[in-house]
């Protein structure tokens, strides 16, 4: 007996025309799932080779309403980008719930900088002010363009405030996102002009144990909604403490990170994004209230855009077909 598995490479992901907008719909989806207790999904364990700050993840889940199942092998290793190699590589493995037989084989790095950004936006739906119409992006690479992308399909984006230590990587995203998503970039000198004077506040650098802890205490403005893409990475715990409302997507998942040494000096946990979507926590509640979210990137984010880029893939007859 054989089995048909389809592999789809970085380019075959890209290409088969998943939107930002339908990712942002399944990941709704799924946490209202996920607030209702009916997906699977264990904290995901890993493996740390390579320089401080690098990491090889496994990732499972199973959605029964969306009938996915899978899992997905990711590593994150800060000093690729001085190898010529992205930051974030893996495979996503999808399977059959039914047989437990692998349908699909699938590049990652697409698919996390693009759930990853629709989480951010997801949460804002909830968390930011539905006339937010300047993003200030600390940290402009990958994330710092997806996550620009998603709040623009929900929010009146206008302005990106855009600040990275690198002058050409700020210079590229400056080029990039102006043109591409016709926005109004300014290109900003100091971490401080992409946080006081914002609507949304997200920081994209890399995830470290020890923050380095550069926004300080009242630059946040009132009113304010900020996405933790790097953790708790940017942040002095003072300024944290100065929300109203800490999130996350997965509470079990922050404690067992903090049990591995990060999120140290965080505030309580008010809602995670399952709690949000199903309306079991109240969102933003006055215009003038300062929330947070910090995102851990979940493997039901994965599983639930996994399956949208397997059917389109068959419809469009994209990537190659192996045999077990």
């Amino acid at each position: 007996m054989t089995h048909p598995l389809l592999y789809l490479s970085r380019a075959d992901v890209e290409s088969v025309g998943i939107t930002m907008a339908e990712i942002i719909a399944s990941l709704e989806a799924v946490f209202q799932e996920k607030g209702k207790g009916l997906t699977e999904m264990p904290p995901k364990p890993g493996i740390h080779p390579g320089p401080p700050g690098s990491f090889i993840n496994a990732m499972p889940a199973y959605i029964p309403a969306m009938h996915s199942a899978g899992i997905k092998w990711v590593s994150a290793f800060p000093e690729n980008q001085h190898r010529g190699f992205p930051y974030v590589t893996g495979l996503l493995i999808l399977n059959d719930p039914d047989t437990g037989l692998p349908l699909a084989v699938m590049d990652c790095v697409w698919i996390t900088a693009m759930r990853t950004g629709a989480a951010t936006a997801l949460s804002a739906k909830f968390l930011a002010r539905s006339d937010s119409a300047v993003v200030g992006v600390l940290g402009c690479g990958v994330q710092g363009r997806t996550n620009v992308e998603a709040l623009k399909v929900l929010f009146p984006l206008k302005r990106v405030m855009a600040y990275d230590i690198n002058e050409a990587t700020q210079n590229n995203y400056v080029k990039d996102i102006s043109g591409r998503l016709e926005l109004d970039v300014i290109k900003v000198k100091t971490p401080k002009e992409a946080v006081t004077g914002c609507d949304i506040v997200v920081t994209a650098g890399p995830m470290l144990k020890k923050p380095h802890a550069t926004i300080q205490p009242g630059w946040m403005d009132e009113g304010t909604f900020a996405s933790l893409v790097d953790y708790d990475a940017y942040w002095h715990p003072d300024a944290m403490l100065e929300v109203a409302k800490f999130c996350t997507d997965d509470t079990p998942q922050l404690l067992h990170y903090r049990q591995m040494g990060y999120f140290q000096k965080i505030p309580d946990i008010y809602a995670d994004l399952g709690e949000l979507a199903t309306e079991t926590k109240t969102g933003r509640e006055t215009p003038d209230e300062r929330t947070m979210t910090v995102n851990l990137g979940l493997a039901i984010e994965d599983m639930a855009v996994a399956p949208l880029i397997y059917r389109r893939a068959k419809e469009k007859d994209i990537g190659t077909w192996l045999t077990l």
